[in-house]
């Protein structure tokens, strides 16, 4: 049993969030500052971004999580904090104290994320007192879990969440998410951001096998821009409150947790690439027949980062050519005279010349909103899978004024 619920990071026993607008955000009315809390002690497994500039929040999470003691997180978007040197470690710190005040905890328990503009220093003062709005208004309820990936979005157009419920042994337990992202998204370990929860009783050893597995095989999947932020994490907290016995690695109880959280990583994964910005269309790659995985990594990573195969999947054009000479790029290895190219379900290319097949048909299967590539590169059994989407006029109107 895997059922989908509402409540996404409040669906889980003892979670409690709640959101504000605390003035990051221009328009003066959209919540900006969100407060995420565990009623019992927890877990926690990370990643973060393996971009060598990192912002302040990032430091200091590090930090916190290899201490395994957090409690609660505090997420500001608006501004990133970023590239704000001691200044913005000060307001880091700042920040965690004041939701550490607020809720009787130390400062050493709050886990800070922060999202939006690149060099500006973090209003600080802002962020206290949004805490404080925001702590008495902490809920378990389903509408606080939504608000809560509302009040973490930027450019995105939509909040992404995403919860379920499923047994283990005989004891319910339950595991949701939230993320933000839209653009600046070539996530090398995660998302944008992102923040797991579950009240499953499970050892930290196990959750961080699993969220490193979960991770590698939905965030670290997908593209929308090709650039990996400064401030990438992913926090994934167990606070045991379901009383299931405790799940270890190598066991049935693993892999049914394993199960359920790659479900929840990769719909929230699906989710930022349908919400790229200015996408009008989603694109798979799946590269088969590859001799080692990371070959077939190879070839679909280039063609879903190719801003030629994404302008022409945003145009209709069935251009496989792009496809197939990002795959010749990409360092994997390729011997043409056996490759074969589908778009959808019509092979396009094969015997390294166009298969027989008109264009209007191929253009047929890059219409809709979603589009897949298929490549075989018939040198074994092994295959990889990218998720991106289009490149359109309105990602370079977003990108071309963001800071101004």
């Amino acid at each position: 049993m895997i059922d989908p619920i509402e409540g996404g990071v409040t669906a889980p026993a003892g979670f409690k969030a709640a959101s504000v607008h605390c003035g990051l955000k221009s328009d003066g009315a959209s919540h900006d500052l969100a407060v995420l809390y565990s009623e019992y002690p927890t877990h926690s497994a990370a990643v973060f971004t393996t971009n060598d500039v990192k912002a302040a929040p990032v430091m200091w999470s590090t930090e916190r999580v290899r201490a395994d003691n957090l409690r609660a997180a505090v997420v500001n978007a608006g501004n990133a904090n970023a590239c704000t040197g001691a200044r913005g470690l000060a307001a880091t710190e700042q920040s965690a104290r004041a939701l550490a005040d607020q809720l009787g905890l130390g400062a050493d328990q709050i886990y800070v994320a922060s999202t939006g503009i690149i060099g500006v220093p973090l209003p600080v003062e802002k962020i206290v007192a949004g805490v404080e709005a925001a702590v008495p208004n902490l809920s378990h309820s389903a509408a606080a879990g939504q608000e809560f990936a509302r009040a973490i979005m930027t450019t995105d157009t939509m909040p992404k969440s995403v919860a379920f419920r499923f047994m283990v042994g005989k004891t319910e337990v339950h595991l949701g998410g939230a993320a933000k992202g839209s653009g600046m998204i070539a996530p090398n370990m995660a998302t944008m951001l992102g923040f797991l929860t579950t009240d499953a009783v499970i050892s930290r050893r196990a959750l961080e096998a699993a969220l490193r597995g979960s991770v590698e095989n939905s965030f670290n999947r997908i593209t929308v821009d090709g650039h990996t932020s400064t401030n990438d994490s992913v926090l994934l907290m167990a606070n045991g409150a379901a009383r299931n016995e405790p799940i270890e690695e190598g066991t049935q109880a693993f892999a049914a947790f394993c199960k359920v959280l790659n479900l929840v990583c990769l719909s929230l994964a699906k989710m930022i690439v349908r919400d790229g910005e200015g996408a009008t269309k989603v694109i798979r790659v799946d590269v088969t027949g590859a001799g080692e995985r990371q070959q077939a990594t190879l070839a679909a990573r280039a063609i879903a980062n190719s801003p030629l195969v994404k302008a022409a999947a945003n145009g209709g054009d069935p251009n496989w050519g792009r496809v197939i000479s990002a795959a010749g790029y990409s360092g994997a290895s390729l011997i043409l005279d056996k490759a074969r190219l589908w778009i959808g379900d019509l092979l396009v290319f094969e015997n390294g010349m166009p298969a027989a097949v008109s264009t209007a048909e191929a253009a047929a299967r890059m219409k809709g909103t979603d589009i897949c590539f298929r490549l075989d590169l018939a040198m074994g059994s092994e295959s990889d899978t990218f998720w991106t989407c289009d490149l359109s006029k309105e990602y370079v109107a977003i990108n071309a004024d963001y800071h101004t």
